[in-house]
């Protein structure tokens, strides 16, 4: 409201400077007082009923279709709001004297405006409604595409949620065959195995809402994991961790490394009679990139190129939501080692802020979103929020 009064008053004062300096050139010199007086008294009425303008304009917005209906309609509002605008300054003015000593009167006063002044006032009408719908449908713009952004976070935070859960059932599955094949042979390592698996889902459901948590809790997450398969194998199966200390509060998606040890224990350790090695590597490269590798000494991929035929529900997972939550500042790459065996190389951008609390940059295409491609601009990509 400050800023509405503040420009119906700059009007005002350079209509009265205008009338104040032009008047002496006719011959009819004009006082401050009176120039001030004359240009308040008419700009201040085209401000009140500008307010019956805008509400207008805003119950009766310009829409595709509707034009010629929409043009008659404030064509008659013009002309009412003129004639509504000539009766009240005249108004204003009777009983008033003019510059020449004359006294106003009503009638003399809206014959003389309503005839000299009546496509000027017309004008007027015509440039605050259009200032309006300019404003209006700024307004609808940005409104729109307010709330495509927040439906592409809801629309990849309901993806990633469903990714997780395809993941949790996944291994679940596979932890109970391990169990059930212990539970005649070895019950004892059985009864171990599930104390240790019921942790497990225990720290899973902790984090039953979260994406992301830091590194050194995924790697006890994982030591419980790998905890459980080394008591199926205790004599195939050795383990290694070499983890910088300065990536243990960095942090990464939640049940990410746990699939790729199991593509190494599942593809390069049990296929094969002698004892097998795992390593996990945490370190931070570039000053901004955290590298994770799993890395295992078997017979590594079959493919000639050394890169895996097919990907399971693992990789596959892993790689959706590193693209929902990273963009193209990661990446992940299986590949041969030259020494043998297989290496999982993860590349993250080094995190300390969870996504759910640092302020993101949601951007998707008008597909996703759901709307209409010509009232959305925008294209696909997910912004990290990085330390």
């Amino acid at each position: 409201m400050g800023a509405y009064l503040g420009l119906w008053t700059v009007l005002a004062l350079v209509s009265a400077a205008e009338t104040y300096v032009a008047m002496p050139i006719h011959g009819k010199p004009v006082s401050v007082s009176l120039a001030l007086e004359r240009a308040f008294e008419e700009w201040f009425l085209w401000a009140l009923l500008s307010l019956g303008i805008i509400a207008l304009g805003e119950r009766f917005p310009f829409r595709a279709g509707q034009g010629h209906r929409w043009c008659l309609l404030h064509g008659a509002a013009s002309a009412a709001t003129t004639v509504v605008y000539v009766a009240l300054y005249a108004l204003l003015l009777q009983g008033q004297y003019s510059i020449e000593g004359k006294l106003f009167t009503f009638g003399s006063v809206f014959q003389k405006v309503i005839l000299s002044y009546f496509l000027f006032n017309v004008s007027m009408y015509w440039l605050v409604l259009l200032a309006q719908q300019g404003w209006y449908h700024y307004q609808q713009s940005r409104q729109r595409e307010l709330q495509a952004a927040a439906l592409a976070t809801e629309l990849v935070r309901a993806r990633l949620e469903a990714l997780r859960m395809q993941i949790n059932p996944h291994f679940l599955f596979n932890t109970l065959n391990t169990i059930s094949a212990l539970v005649h042979e070895k019950p004892e390592a059985a009864d171990r195995m599930i104390a240790r698996l019921s942790e497990l889902l225990r720290r899973t459901l902790d984090h039953s809402d979260t994406q992301e948590v830091p590194l050194r809790e995924e790697i006890t997450f994982l030591q419980g994991y790998l905890e459980i398969e080394q008591m199926r194998f205790p004599d195939r199966l050795t383990v290694a961790f070499d983890i910088q200390p300065k990536t243990q509060e960095l942090l990464v998606p939640h049940l990410v490394l746990q699939p790729l040890v199991e593509n190494a224990l599942r593809h390069g350790i049990l296929p094969r009679e002698e004892p097998g090695r795992v390593e996990i590597s945490a370190r931070v490269t570039g000053g901004d990139t955290l590298e994770l590798k799993v890395r295992d000494n078997g017979n590594g991929l079959p493919a000639p190129n050394g890169a895996p035929e097919r990907e399971g529900i693992g990789l596959k997972n892993i790689r959706s939501r590193l693209t929902h939550l990273y963009g193209t500042a990661q990446s992940l790459e299986v590949r041969n080692v030259p020494e043998g065996g297989v290496e999982a190389c993860l590349r993250l951008p080094c995190c300390t802020i969870p996504r759910s609390q640092a302020p993101r940059v949601v951007v998707l295409s008008a597909a996703e979103a759901g709307v209409n491609p010509a009232s959305l601009p925008i294209t696909a990509s997910v912004k990290p929020d990085c330390c």
